[in-house]
């Protein structure tokens, strides 16, 4: 075994099974292993690094930052947390935000909004507000967020699990009519699902659900986690459709792929229903965060992005439904965030991924049976071209290999 994989196995916990290759520099869509083989990065740190790695811009702002004042707790004010809520609340079209550092910090932030909005203003009896959550949901890992997983790996021995939620199947507009009750405070929704293997719904599921829960006076939160900042084509996912949430999560890329910065955003009568004491995050919305973070949307926009997203995402959406292979069993998405459904009778992701490895291109499977395509937003169409390449080539081997 490699020393470095030796060392972090030993004295690391293994919550993570990482491909064996141990990378030491970034720049752009590319990053380098300790030998100095090249890769294209096709994970973007699961939408983390949507400008590329050490963006010279992001970097510079953060490095002058940090020499100038890099962290007070919110007990006082600052002249970089303004700003950045202020760009914040503008492109997303919401009225309040409050910052945090990672993604699940964002969504406990928006579960604990919900149910206060729901007792102080829907006036739902105390301890009765419901969350729905769809099956197949991805939204952090803390304990709470975990007890409104489908999947079992994720509750499995973390009980007794947070009550108060209610699961329904995704992209079905009938199931979420049928679950919500007068008790109802949110219905927390992934625009695409993630984790679960790049799910993507019906076209108008998003904007119906929006019209159900308008109807019934329920919180339409979205998380936008891994689908916002440009990902899909659009600055939110959720836009596809023209919905705009009473909620929003966003983070990962909102942090330029440099440090951790999440924000929950809504509109002022749910925001305003935490006073001092009732919320609150140490390092949440700190100078150097709001500085990187307010320069990453301005990078965005300047760097247009999110138009290469939508371009790019679509070419290589094409090119990948070109591909004429029995492993593939699916390849869907939208945008740059792209899953490739492998057929499981004749191989796992993982081993694709392995291949892939080899062949200079870093993916990583998902639940065994998706290999995930989610590179910087900033990609070429010749990357995308090496990219399709590597990948034809390696579902020629297997495909020798098990002589289907």
């Amino acid at each position: 075994m490699h020393p470095i994989i030796e060392q972090e196995r030993a004295y690391g916990a293994h919550n993570y099974e990482p491909l064996p290759v141990v990378l030491t520099r970034g720049k752009g869509v590319h990053v380098w292993d300790e030998k100095g083989n090249q890769y294209i990065d096709m994970m973007s740190a699961y939408s983390a690094v949507s400008h590329g790695h050490c963006h010279p811009v992001l970097v510079k702002v953060l490095v002058e930052q940090a020499q100038t004042l890099a962290m007070v707790s919110r007990a006082f004010y600052t002249d970089k947390l303004g700003l950045f809520l202020k760009k914040i609340c503008e492109m997303t079209g919401q009225e309040k935000a409050l910052p945090m550092n990672t993604g699940a910090e964002a969504v406990e932030t928006a579960l604990k909004a919900a149910r206060k909005w729901a007792y102080t203003v829907k006036k739902v009896p105390k301890d009765k507000a419901e969350i729905i959550v769809c099956d197949g949901n991805f939204h952090g890992r803390t304990i709470t967020i975990v007890s409104m997983s489908s999947e079992p790996q994720y509750r499995a021995g973390f009980e007794p699990l947070t009550p108060g939620f209610k699961q329904i199947p995704y992209g079905d507009v009938g199931a979420l009519e049928k679950a919500i009750t007068p008790n109802t405070a949110a219905f927390l929704v992934e625009p695409i699902q993630g984790e679960a293997g790049i799910i993507v719904p019906p076209v108008g599921y998003l904007k119906k659900c929006a019209a159900l829960c308008k109807q019934h006076n329920v919180l339409l939160i979205c998380d936008e986690i891994q689908t916002g900042i440009g990902r899909t084509g659009r600055f939110l996912a959720s836009e596809h459709e023209g919905v705009k949430p009473d909620g929003i999560v966003l983070g990962k890329a909102l942090g330029g792929g440099l440090l951790p910065v999440s924000v929950f955003l809504t509109r002022e009568d749910v925001m305003n229903v935490f006073t001092p004491g009732d919320h609150g995050s140490t390092f949440g919305g700190n100078p150097l965060a709001a500085t990187v973070g307010l320069a990453a949307l301005d990078v965005l926009a300047d760097e247009h992005m999110i138009a290469n997203a939508a371009e790019m995402g679509e070419y290589m959406l094409h090119q990948l439904q070109k591909i004429k292979s029995p492993l593939i069993e699916e390849v869907r998405g939208k945008g740059l965030l792209i899953g490739v459904s492998i057929n499981p009778r004749y191989c796992a992701a993982r081993g694709i991924c392995l291949r892939l490895m080899k062949e200079g291109v870093l993916s990583k499977e998902t639940h065994s049976t998706v290999v995930r395509f989610a590179p910087p937003l900033i990609i070429t169409k010749e990357q995308i071209d090496f990219v399709i390449g590597a990948l034809s080539r390696v579902l020629v081997e297997v495909e020798a290999e098990i002589k289907v």
